[in-house]
């Protein structure tokens, strides 16, 4: 049974985990979903941090809105970092978060949800090395390959990524991967 078409934003930057990006976005578009790449600007060209990807943005941070979409993925990889810190970034996630949009994030990306202070009695996982840092922003750490926490799903590596995207498909209301 097909669901309604969603979009889906990916918040991405250079130096992403490259399958951590590509399968997501493989499985959401082949759900119907329309899965939009939202960057520090728009049209760039943006490289995974093994090389074997590329992804033009489709869309500036400064000018997307969270209440448009139906889910947010945040690969890992070097792109959290380069994303971490931008007032637009943590603006468009906090919407997301009070608007209880669903926010998928996986090895280093919620360090974009510990910059913008939304883990503060959450529920999560990440990268192991991040532990401390989660825990700094005031969330609670799981080391398990899938934690969801209402609207919030993390995972730790992409070993995970199966229990990861299933885990975001059935938020969007697929029940079946």
């Amino acid at each position: 049974m097909m669901t309604q078409m969603k979009k889906v934003a990916f918040l991405l930057a250079d130096g992403f985990e490259d399958s951590e990006m590509q399968n997501p976005y493989d499985e959401m578009v082949k759900n119907g979903h329309e899965a939009v790449i939202i960057s520090l600007r728009s049209n760039e060209e943006l490289k995974g941090k093994q090389g074997t990807i590329a992804y033009k943005s489709h869309l500036a941070i400064n000018e997307a809105k969270a209440s448009d979409y139906a889910a947010i993925i945040i690969p890992g990889g070097a792109s959290p970092s380069h994303l971490k810190e931008d007032a637009s970034v943590h603006a468009f996630v906090k919407e997301a978060d009070e608007k209880g949009i669903t926010i998928a994030a996986i090895c280093h990306g919620p360090q974009i949800l510990a910059e913008a202070g939304l883990l503060q009695g959450r529920t999560l996982t990440a990268y192991p090395e991040l532990e401390q840092e989660m825990q700094a922003a005031g969330g609670h750490f799981r080391n398990e390959e899938v934690v969801v926490d209402r609207n919030l799903i993390t995972s730790r590596t992409p070993e995970d990524e199966p229990a990861f995207i299933q885990a975001t498909l059935e938020q969007l209301g697929v029940n079946a991967w």
